[in-house]
């Protein structure tokens, strides 16, 4: 019978339950220890039938069973996996079958005629092991051959052929469904040379062998390579139709990771640049010691700003959010790691709404609160925009809410996260944000005993809001992948990056600042969702390859949204100790003349009138471009191939 029809009845054998694998290996180690009790007789008497031999040794027949299958089920004979066993396998049936030889012969010594010859014995130890191990070993081979009939195997790379790419590359040996074909690494030492009989390339020949051996995931094996060589690396094979994966950071690996627990490269990584060591005085100079509150602590932002508070010797973290179930999630988070990272700090979880006066006011003075950060906002632009008047009563009646409270509350220091989307608005959102900021620059201008200051930044990677998650269920779920718009462009940033500047920007705050971070350079969302496709391994169709496997769909400009974020209003910018943080003067409406139009926005919000109140708004935020359909300007045509846009800094009056 030709192999594959063996190796396809085996795989139909492997198809069935446990117990009657079982009973199938049971009977077969049967009739292997009848056989070989006779192939030992007749070789020990030279004759093919060896009558009076074979029948001294009759008595082995019964006495082997009793004796060897048990002694193979205790040992585990029986429970071994076959199709992942390997030469394991061979282990566990010479141990088993070594055991019950010697059971045998202490039974032979003790029952078996004069006339018996031991060495028979001998001879069916081998007979035993060749059958049983070896046999076991065969159809290991075969379930193998039939997995990879069944599934197609997959090419891999591994680019690092150190230490981490060859235990990499031992792990996935042992998997039918990959095939690694070709190995990568820097050193030029090891160019040529062979793992395992397969060879060492160098990264110049990177696109050519992908292309030529078809491989479909390339794994990098370089946990302790600097960053920027990773980023490089990451950038070039955006570019080809190959999922590329990364083993864990070496810090986890000596943490106890096992380095084949790869995961897809993060965007962090593909938007990556030199990070900048925070000052940390400037760190924990508003946490250390004091009683913190953090509102809208269940969001992305505000649930960062705690996880980072908690590290820095707090006196007391409250943590409030109106969602129950955001607070629950990191309430767990927090309460989980509070001993051991936290040194015990007194944390309490408020469910609570920033537009209720009395109950911010009431937990203010309650906790003692020394400073406050106030992430509590509605962010979605869509969603704001469908729903003006909760955007306005949110983001600004209920910053006003929170900061009066603050100040009778006798709070030192109230910071403010707001957005780039609050710079000359075309949404409901920004300009929602925007009065938030003015309402802080009036209450600061008043001769507040209490520090006002924001901080304003663009998008973060990853958060509840962000593209990415959204481009990389798109793209799991075989596209097609949407953007806005062909030209958009967005400033990016990691989400402790940013919570970590913010509280830095804090501390330098002596009232009424807005402070600007600098997003470095902005990214070409369209190129990002390319980059994002070709990473996860496939191919983008569109007019220059129609054949490719997920398209990119243009829907079109969503209502209030722009090309180009800015980050400044206009060019009053002043330097801070961070590199990273700016300091912007920014005019803004005083108390008098903000005061009376917030007493309206709290009537208009009252009697549900949105055409009223987006007519206080308009005349609050004087910068307020949506209603007239004015984009604040499109983005540079400078825009390269790498998905990155030139300036670091755009300012509002450089249309």
């Amino acid at each position: 019978m030709p192999v594959t029809r063996i190796s396809c009845f085996v795989g139909r054998m492997a198809q069935l339950s446990r117990n009657q694998k079982i009973v199938l290996f049971v009977l077969s180690d049967v009739i292997f220890l009848i056989f070989n009790i006779y192939l030992a007789a007749a070789a020990r008497s030279g004759r093919l039938w060896p009558d009076h031999l074979f029948a001294d040794a009759l008595w082995l027949v019964p006495a082997g069973c009793l004796i060897t299958i048990p002694v193979f089920l205790r040992l585990g004979l029986y429970r071994h996996v076959l199709r992942h066993g390997g030469m394991s396998i061979l282990a566990i049936a010479m141990k088993a079958v070594s055991l019950a030889a010697v059971l045998l012969l202490l039974v032979a010594i003790n029952l078996a005629s004069p006339r018996f010859p031991f060495s028979l014995l001998a001879i069916w130890w081998g007979g035993m092991l060749l059958t049983t191990g070896a046999g076991r070993l065969l159809v290991h081979w075969l379930l193998r051959a039939a997995m990879r009939r069944q599934r197609t195997v997959e090419k891999v790379a591994i680019f690092g052929a150190g230490h981490a790419g060859a235990s990499l590359y031992n792990s996935l040996r042992s998997n039918p469904e990959y095939r690694v074909i070709a190995f990568f690494d820097d050193n030029p030492a090891l160019h040529g040379r062979q793992i395992d009989g397969i060879t060492i390339h160098s990264p110049t020949k990177l696109e050519g062998l992908i292309q030529d051996k078809g491989v479909r995931r390339l794994l990098l094996a370089m946990p302790s390579a600097p960053m920027s060589r990773r980023q490089q690396l990451i950038v070039r094979l955006a570019r080809m139709p190959v999922q590329v994966q990364t083993v864990p950071p070496l810090k986890e690996i000596l943490g106890g990771t096992s380095i084949a627990q790869t995961r897809d490269v993060s965007v962090e990584e593909l938007l990556w640049r030199d990070p900048v060591r925070p000052l940390p005085d400037l760190l924990d100079r508003d946490v250390r010691g004091k009683s913190v509150l953090v509102t809208g602590g269940g969001g992305s932002i505000g649930s960062e700003l705690a996880r980072q508070i908690v590290t820095l010797g707090p006196k007391r973290l409250v943590v409030l959010d109106h969602g129950e179930f955001a607070l629950y999630q990191i309430e767990t988070e927090l309460s989980e790691k509070n001993g051991a990272v936290a040194g015990g700090v007194d944390m309490r979880f408020v469910l609570g709404s920033v537009c209720d006066a009395a109950s911010m006011l009431d937990a203010m003075r309650r906790y003692e609160i020394d400073t406050v950060y106030h992430a509590a906002a509605y962010k979605h632009v869509p969603i704001v925009e469908a729903n003006p008047l909760r955007g306005i009563v949110n983001n600004a009646i209920g910053t006003l809410r929170t900061a009066q409270a603050a100040m009778n509350a006798g709070v030192e220091k109230f910071v403010l996260i707001s957005t780039d989307k609050a710079v000359r608005p075309t949404n409901v959102m920004g300009a929602t944000k925007r009065l938030a900021e003015t309402i802080l620059q009036a209450l600061s201008a008043q001769g507040s005993a209490t520090v006002f200051t924001m901080v304003r930044f663009g998008n973060v990677l990853n958060s509840a809001g962000s593209v990415v998650p959204r481009f990389r269920r798109q793209i799991a779920e075989g596209g097609p992948v949407t953007v806005t718009h062909r030209n958009i462009v967005r400033y990016f940033m990691t989400i402790p990056e940013a919570v970590g500047l913010v509280l830095q920007a804090g501390a330098l705050a002596r009232g009424g600042e807005v402070f600007v971070l600098d997003m470095g350079e902005p990214v070409h969302i369209y190129e990002l969702a390319r980059r994002l496709i070709h990473l996860s391994g496939f191919t983008v169709r569109d007019e220059h390859n129609p054949d490719g496997e997920i398209p990119i769909v243009i829907t079109g400009l969503r209502p209030g949204e722009k090309l180009f974020e800015e980050l400044l209003i206009g060019t009053d910018v002043d330097q801070t100790p961070h590199p990273r943080i700016l300091k912007a003067q920014e005019s803004f409406l005083s108390w008098s003349e903000l005061e009376p139009l917030l007493r309206e926005f709290e009537r208009a919000a009252s009697r549900e009138d949105v055409p009223e109140a987006l007519a206080l708004l308009r005349a609050a935020v004087p910068e307020y471009l949506a209603k007239l359909g004015v984009q604040s300007f499109a983005p540079r045509s400078d825009v390269g191939r790498d998905g990155r846009a030139a300036p670091t800094i755009r300012l509002a009056n450089q249309a």
